[in-house]
C-alpha cells in the first residue's frame, strides 16, 4: 500500500483545501445548526449558512460527487471520492443531500426511467425534496427481506398498507423509497417491490419515536390504503429485493467515521488538559491507559479505511472488508463515549450546559446516544456473519 498521494492527487487534495477554506460559512464552521433537522435533513427552512454552503458545493457537482456529470454530479473517480471525503472529515465541513445523495440516487441513475431520473435527481441535488428510507419493520429488522407491507395491484396503482419502522428522519422528509411485498406466495427475495412514496399521501402516518438519549431521530411510519402511481414502482415488479441490494461504484472505506474517532480523542485529551477540574478521571492510570489505546485504534480505523479504498482504486469490491469497517468504527464510537464519561466521573451526568461546566452535557449524551451505533446500518452481529462467512469461508448457522 502507498500512503503517499501522487502529484495529481496532491494537488487535487490541494484544491479540495483551497475550496473548503474559502468557500465554507464561519457559522457552519463554529457548529452552528440552525431549524430543526438540518444535519441529515435540510430543505427549504434550511438557514442561510447551509444554503450558500449547499450552493458552493452544487456549482462544483459536489452535493453528490460520485454522480455521473450528466445527472448534476462531478463523475469522481474512487481515490478522489475517497480524498474528497477525508479532508471534509478533516475540516468538519458537513456533507449535504442525505439518504438521496448517498442511496437512492445512485440506485435511481442505474435502475430508473429516464422520466424517473428527470423527476427526482435535481430535487435530490438543490435539497428542495428530502428523502427516507422505508426498509425495516417491527419483524423483519436485520432480515429486511421478510418485509410484510402489502402493496396490492388496482388498476394504474398499487395501494399499500403496513407499517415501517426505526425510519430515519421520517417526520421531515418529502418522500420515501420503501420496499413493500407484491406477492405474498413467491419465496421472501423474489416477491418484493421498489416503490418511491409521497409522504404527503393520504393514508401515510409518522409517529416519532424518542430515544434514550431524548432525541427524536427515527420513527414508525403507518400507511392506510396509501396509493402510489405504478410510474413510481422502480424497476420490475417482484424485482424489488436486488434493486435494493445493489452494489454500487461509490466510496464507501468509511474514511469520515474512522477520522470523526480521532477528532473526539483528541477532543477528549483537549478536555482533560484545559478543565482539570471538571476531569478527574484523567488522574486515574485505567482512564490514561484507556486513552492511549483509544488512539492506537483510531490509526487502526484509518488503515482499515486504507485498506478500503485500495482495493476499490484497484478495481476489487471491498464485501467483508468494508464490514470489519463498520463494525470496527461503530463499536469504537461506543468505547469512546464510555471513556468519555469515566473521564469527567460525576460531570458525566451532567444533562445540560451552565455557567460551570463548559461541556454542555454532551459526554452524557454521547454514552446514550452511542447505544444505537451498533444496531443502526447494520447490527454487529450481522457484519460479524458477514466477516465469518464472506470473509473466512465459514458455514452458515
Amino acid at each position: 500500500m502507498d500512503f503517499n498521494d501522487t502529484p495529481e492527487e496532491a494537488a487535487w487534495r490541494k484544491e479540495v483545501n483551497d475550496f473548503l477554506g474559502k468557500e465554507y460559512p464561519a457559522e457552519l464552521k463554529r457548529g452552528g445548526r440552525g431549524e430543526e433537522g438540518e444535519g441529515l435533513f435540510r430543505g427549504p427552512n434550511e438557514g442561510s449558512a447551509m444554503k450558500q454552503w449547499r450552493t458552493a458545493l452544487r456549482e462544483r457537482g459536489w452535493v453528490a460527487p460520485a454522480w455521473p456529470k450528466e445527472y448534476g454530479g462531478a463523475g469522481l473517480d474512487i481515490k478522489r471520492q475517497f480524498i474528497l471525503n477525508e479532508e471534509f472529515a478533516e475540516y468538519g465541513a458537513m456533507n449535504v443531500g442525505g439518504f438521496g445523495v448517498m442511496m437512492l440516487g445512485p440506485t435511481l441513475i442505474v435502475h430508473g426511467t429516464e422520466e424517473q431520473k428527470k423527476e427526482h435527481l435535481p430535487g435530490i441535488l438543490d435539497g428542495s425534496v428530502q428523502w427516507c428510507q422505508g426498509w425495516s419493520e417491527p419483524n423483519a429488522g436485520s432480515d429486511v427481506a421478510s418485509v410484510q407491507t402489502r402493496a396490492v395491484k388496482d388498476g394504474d396503482d398499487y395501494v399499500i398498507n403496513g407499517q415501517k419502522i426505526w425510519t430515519t428522519g421520517a417526520q421531515f422528509a418529502d418522500m420515501m423509497y420503501m420496499l413493500a411485498r407484491t406477492d405474498p406466495d413467491a419465496p421472501k427475495h423474489r416477491g418484493i417491490s421498489y416503490f418511491l412514496l409521497d409522504m404527503k399521501a393520504p393514508g401515510v402516518t409518522v409517529r416519532p419515536l424518542i430515544t434514550m438519549a431524548g432525541s427524536a431521530t427515527f420513527n414508525e411510519v403507518f400507511f392506510e390504503n396509501v396509493r402510489v402511481p405504478n410510474r413510481n414502482r422502480l424497476g420490475e415488479e417482484n424485482r424489488g429485493w436486488y434493486i435494493g441490494a445493489t452494489t454500487l461504484d461509490f466510496e464507501r472505506s468509511s474514511i469520515g467515521s474512522s477520522v470523526g474517532i480521532r477528532k473526539q480523542i483528541e477532543g477528549l485529551i483537549k478536555f482533560a488538559k484545559d478543565h482539570r477540574a471538571m476531569a478527574p478521571g484523567a488522574a486515574r492510570r485505567e482512564v490514561q491507559m484507556a486513552l492511549a489505546d483509544r488512539w492506537i485504534e483510531a490509526n487502526v480505523a484509518r488503515l482499515m479505511s486504507y485498506r478500503v479504498i485500495s482495493m476499490q482504486n484497484a478495481g476489487l469490491v471491498p464485501n467483508h472488508e468494508a464490514s470489519m469497517c463498520k463494525l470496527f468504527t461503530s463499536e469504537m464510537q461506543q468505547k469512546i463515549a464510555s471513556l468519555g464519561v469515566k473521564l469527567t466521573g460525576l460531570y458525566g451526568m451532567v444533562a445540560g450546559g451552565s455557567a460551570q461546566y463548559s461541556a454542555g452535557g454532551r459526554f452524557g449524551y454521547n454514552y446514550v446516544n452511542s447505544v444505537s451505533s451498533t444496531i443502526a446500518g447494520g447490527t454487529s452481529e450481522i457484519q460479524r456473519n458477514i466477516m465469518a462467512q464472506r470473509g473466512l469461508g465459514l458455514p452458515r448457522d
